[in-house]
């Protein structure tokens, strides 16, 4: 008769049936693996269909912005041609003889696929293509700045407190202080006449900086206060405390424990803040204080076909069905940001 088997091991032994040995699977437990709130926050991202499609929406813009000079070469135009007064096109009529576009919804044909503007007869669709990538890159580029001013000023007073926080609450509430609709229109001409003769015409690139330099000095005050209001609040946090008392200094404490735990605010701020400075640029535009001819921009488009509203309504609809969308879908977008980061905040 066989002698059953033991099993090794440092504890006592146990007789085991040679059989049931050999029919046995030995299950070895997986070893689990923890997830970063990075890695939750994207899990409970992808779940969010409207999120996903609405950050693809927003992408696909992006990416329409970028690739500009290229769609214009498939489409064999460019925003700045006069399609209605260059004689070269004078075999291929755009316009009227009242400077209206010939053919249907404000001329949209082959050669002009979105139609033309009334009077000068440039291609809709190259104006819209590159006034997308005006608009965008440059409320990208001012919503970063926005950001990391009112970060580091939030994070130095809320951190800091004391003296330092009081008198950075009261630099915010002067600059709240300002109507800023009316003091982006009044300011604009100011800073161009300080560096631009006001007989010479502005360069572009000095528009877009004087437009950056505005919207950047009156922007940053209510991403200065979320971060303040959410430093005070963790300041006083277990963990901020353990880090002070193993001699951390501020910059490591700031850096390594405060930092991480502000990003959610920070990111769903950004998204919220992005559309509403793309809105603020094209304002400026329509008001004749930000970019103007010949520079596509979306906020001209409004204006040039606010002047032709009753003769050709048809030249509105594209530039707004496309900035409606993009505003819908980045609003929605900053909803699921939200919702991902913050469960309990759900719709």
């Amino acid at each position: 008769m066989t002698s059953p088997t033991k099993a090794e091991g440092s504890g006592p032994s146990v007789a085991l049936d040679p059989e049931l040995a050999a029919t046995t699977e030995v299950v070895v437990p997986k070893k689990l693996e923890g997830r970063s709130p990075g890695q939750l926050m994207w899990q409970r991202f992808k779940r969010d269909r409207t999120g996903m499609f609405c950050a693809g929406v927003v992408i696909f813009y992006f990416v329409i912005a970028l690739c500009a000079p290229l769609l214009t070469a498939i489409s064999g135009t460019n925003p700045y041609t006069l399609y209605g007064q260059d004689p070269t096109y004078a075999d291929d009529p755009v316009l009227d003889d009242f400077g209206l576009p010939l053919g249907y919804l404000g001329g949209v044909s082959g050669d002009h696929w979105f139609g033309v503007e009334p009077q000068y007869g440039r291609d809709l669709f190259a104006m819209l293509v590159y006034g997308m990538r005006t608009s965008l890159f440059m409320a990208l580029g001012v919503t970063t700045l926005l950001m990391i001013t009112g970060v580091i000023i939030g994070m130095v007073g809320g951190y800091f407190g004391g003296r330092t926080d009081y008198w950075l609450g009261r630099v915010t509430d002067f600059f709240l202080s300002f109507p800023q609709q009316l003091f982006f229109i009044a300011f604009m001409p100011v800073v161009t006449s300080f560096f631009v003769d006001p007989r010479e015409e502005t360069p572009t690139y000095f528009r877009a900086v004087a437009i950056l330099i505005v919207l950047w000095l009156l922007g940053w005050m209510g991403m200065a206060r979320i971060v303040r209001s959410t430093v005070l609040s963790l300041r006083e946090r277990e963990f901020v405390e353990a880090a002070k008392v193993s001699g951390a200094s501020p910059a490591r404490i700031v850096r390594k424990e405060i930092l991480p735990n502000i990003v959610s605010p920070i990111l769903i701020q950004f998204t919220y803040q992005l559309p509403s400075t793309i809105l603020t640029i094209a304002f400026l535009s329509f008001a004749g204080v930000g970019f103007v001819e010949p520079t596509p921009d979306w906020g001209r488009l409004f204006a040039a076909g606010a002047k032709v509203a009753e003769q050709d309504p048809a030249f509105m609809f594209f530039p707004g069905v496309a900035l409606v969308i993009f505003i819908l879908c980045f609003n929605l977008l900053g909803d699921s940001v939200r919702d991902a980061f913050d469960p309990k905040s759900g719709r």
